[in-house]
């Protein structure tokens, strides 16, 4: 069951909490709603299903890669624990849990793009694997757009529009995200251990891994002062929160200058410091939203 585990990635559904961002930052009653509450836990499970559909393709077609790499060639498939018959076949369920939820959504929004954007998030990684990823900017933009399109399902399961600001600044925040990590893969592996790392190099990757991240806090800055999310939240003390979110940034960004890989989950989950940042954070914001 452990590799299995390690197989579908559970670890990096942390990335899927996105799809409740819309509904967190929408100042709903969803308390006392049951129905938009399940719809964003069955989203958030749609879009685990889907995002481990793409991680166990992934494997399988890179299997041969993952055996010569020195991390990769412990994963399930790459060492042998799980075959690749068996992987196929964990495909296949997924699909299917993946379609049952996503049909149990639809029932109560009646939105085609509780399926449409599944659909593209499968699309865009699969070509990604076989050939995205191996051209620069382009590879990055597509490990953002899979962040994207979990804050837009969010939205669309909940039938929620997010603020353009607080989109742009997952945008920006994911440029940094995946920037650090191609910047990290680079200091760790070597340029020459993927295709697509011998076409960057160091100096690119830091100026426009901060250059985003700037972007990042002052989008988010402006979210917070914006006249809509003052009007909506009733008061403009969102704007403390400013700091701490800059602060949160140069943390992560301490830990990406250190001894890590540079997988935004890694980073997150093996700094506890980090970890205690983001709940503080996540504490206030339900304090400043609900309880003002």
């Amino acid at each position: 069951m452990k590799n299995y585990i390690k197989l579908i990635r559970v670890k990096h559904w942390l990335k899927n909490f996105l799809v409740f961002m819309p509904l967190f930052f929408s100042l709903s009653s969803f308390f006392d709603d049951g129905e938009i509450l399940i719809n964003a836990f069955l989203g958030f499970l749609t879009f685990s299903f889907v995002s481990s559909i793409v991680y166990v393709i992934n494997d399988i077609n890179d299997l041969e890669n993952d055996r010569k790499h020195p991390k990769k060639k412990n994963r399930p498939l790459a060492s042998g624990a799980i075959s690749v018959s068996n992987a196929k076949m964990i495909v296949v369920l997924l699909i299917v849990l993946s379609l049952l939820f996503a049909t149990f959504i639809y029932t109560a929004n009646d939105s085609i793009f509780v399926f449409l954007i599944p659909i593209i998030y499968v699309i865009l990684n699969i070509l990604y694997s076989k050939w995205l990823k191996h051209i620069p900017i382009i590879d990055v933009v597509i490990l953002v757009s899979g962040f994207v399109l979990r804050v837009m399902y969010g939205g669309v399961v909940v039938n929620i529009e997010v603020s353009k600001w607080l989109y742009l600044t997952v945008i920006f925040g994911s440029f940094f995200l995946g920037l650090g990590k191609r910047r990290n893969e680079i200091i760790k592996n070597g340029s020459n251990s993927r295709k697509v790392l011998s076409l960057y190099n160091k100096q690119f990757l830091d100026k426009n891994m901060y250059m985003a991240c700037t972007l990042a806090i002052m989008s988010y800055s402006l979210w917070c002062v914006d006249a809509d999310t003052i009007l909506r939240v009733g008061h403009d003390y969102l704007f403390w929160t400013i700091p701490l979110v800059m602060i949160i940034f140069q943390c992560y960004s301490l830990d990406i200058e250190g001894d890590s890989h540079g997988d935004p989950i890694e980073v997150i989950l093996s700094d506890k410091r980090l970890i205690s940042l983001v709940t503080l954070y996540g504490l206030i914001m339900v304090f400043l939203l609900y309880f003002i």
